[in-house]
């Protein structure tokens, strides 16, 4: 039997329910609860944990919408594939490529952090000698089987369970036993409405918390790119999307109360990450260096899952004709190796570029808030295409075992809330500076599919032809 032969046709459904639980979590958790929350509390004081769970709420009902419309039609293989039914091709193709733009963009910045990360332990070392590794090392473990990306999700999020939970138990630990801080602050839950209340900072500082906390939530969507190699999804994809809810009150709301009982919201340093800081007052003097491994691991975990999506996203996209249809062929190992290849070359392309902004910590902030911003286009057009779906195939939702609490009104509402979270971002000049960008990607995304509908006018589309 010849290699091409035996060249698949199709992905496979090579992870299981423990690879989905965790990948779930792993998108639900980002870098930005590690390193980003000491400057959230410090802007929004104690009602931080009102701006995460409220955050987690409608992305909650984002995710909901997204897996009734998964597990209405199990030929979706993502998002991709119910925008393009629902709302036409043009939604399929402006969702899948912001969605693969998101991803670069995000794997970015987790580039830029992974190599600031290692010269923690390598200072001589070159920034681009880490992050080169880093991302051939990803790519050659993606280009295996989708089973090992499940597993490298698995152990990532794992780390990154253990590290908030040794994080609350030390918290709460502290809290019991009355420990006071060498400059004389009692580690008390009274710290969290003692001073100022629980909005110390005003609405200013409470609105101002969304416009990073936003940040720490993408990736929460990536077990709908999962879809198509997820084994039996009518029963694990419920099961991953359910324990959102409580993996956000569990991760940030608790490990945020505990840093902030330990050490009063004033005192908390915005360029620090709380999680050192709770451990060196614990005494432990491997702090830095433990939460420096596990913020590492965590921005290999989004890095990671990076790779993956880029890779799922280009496929889709070839199969439905909005990319080179090199794209949509996969190897012996049934993943599609050219798709992830490119999407490399454009990340290494992409954080090269990072290297030459004077200042890195500008460059990081534009990026984040742009990834912020796509990613907002990305779940509101998975809430368009929950209300067409609504309207247009009724049927399938009355016999829907799985049914979005609050259907269609709760649509509205999280995309009211996130018009709302655009609105922040032009408050703060860096942020503001991203929002205007976004418009340049949105300009070349027309001007290409309107080239794309040009070229298929003249030239009858394959659509017939088997993938």
């Amino acid at each position: 039997m010849s290699a091409a032969h035996e060249q698949p046709d199709h992905l496979r459904r090579s992870l299981s329910n423990r690879h989905l639980q965790l990948i779930a979590i792993g998108g639900a958790i980002g870098t930005g609860l590690f390193m980003g929350s000491g400057k959230t509390i410090s802007l929004a004081g104690p009602s931080v944990l009102l701006v995460y769970l409220i955050i987690g709420v409608m992305l909650f009902f984002v995710m909901r919408a997204m897996g009734e419309l998964l597990l209405s039609n199990l030929e979706y293989k993502s998002f991709i594939d119910f925008t393009t039914d629902l709302l036409g091709p043009w939604a399929g193709f402006f969702c899948g490529w912001t969605y693969w733009f998101c991803w670069i963009v995000t794997a970015i910045a987790d580039v830029v952090a992974i190599a600031s990360y290692a010269q923690f332990w390598f200072p001589g070392l070159a920034p681009w000698g880490p992050a080169l590794l880093w991302v051939l090392t990803l790519l050659v473990l993606n280009l295996t089987a989708v089973r090992l990306f499940g597993e490298l999700e698995f152990w990532f999020a794992l780390i990154k369970i253990l590290a908030i939970g040794a994080l609350i138990a030390i918290g709460f630990g502290m809290v019991a036993f009355g420990f006071t801080s060498p400059l004389g602050h009692r580690a008390t839950l009274a710290n969290l409405w003692s001073d100022g209340g629980l909005f110390p900072t005003g609405v200013d500082g409470f609105f101002a918390g969304f416009q990073l906390a936003v940040f720490a939530f993408v990736g929460v969507e990536l077990v709908g790119t999962a879809a198509a190699e997820t084994a039996d999804p009518m029963r694990n994809l419920p099961k991953a999307i359910n324990s959102i809810p409580v993996r956000i009150i569990l991760f940030y709301v608790l490990a945020l109360v505990v840093i902030m009982a330990v050490t009063p919201w004033r005192l908390v340093h915005p360029g620090r990450s709380p999680f050192v800081e709770l451990f060196l007052l614990a005494g432990i003097p491997a702090a830095a260096s433990l939460v420096n491994f596990v913020v590492l691991t965590s921005a290999t975990s989004s890095a990671n899952s990076g790779i993956f999506s880029t890779g799922r996203m280009l496929y889709g996209l070839a199969e439905e004709n909005h990319a080179p249809r090199l794209f949509a062929r996969l190897s012996q190992a049934a993943v599609p190796s050219k798709a992830l290849v490119f999407s490399c070359l454009c990340l290494l392309a992409g954080a090269t570029l990072v290297y030459v902004v004077p200042n890195v910590v500008t460059a990081f902030t534009l990026v984040t808030t742009l990834s912020a911003v796509l990613f907002i286009f990305v779940w509101s057009l998975i809430l368009v295409a929950y209300i067409v779906y609504r309207r247009k195939r009724p049927q399938l939702h009355a016999v829907s075992t799985y049914k979005m609490p609050g259907g269609v009104l709760m649509c509205w509402v999280c995309l009211a809330f996130f018009a709302f979270v655009l609105w922040l971002l032009t408050l703060q000049a860096d942020t503001r500076q991203a929002l205007l960008a976004s418009p340049v990607w949105f300009a070349l995304l027309a001007i290409a599919y309107a080239r794309k509908v040009r070229r298929g006018a003249k030239t009858p589309s394959p659509v017939g032809e088997e993938g």
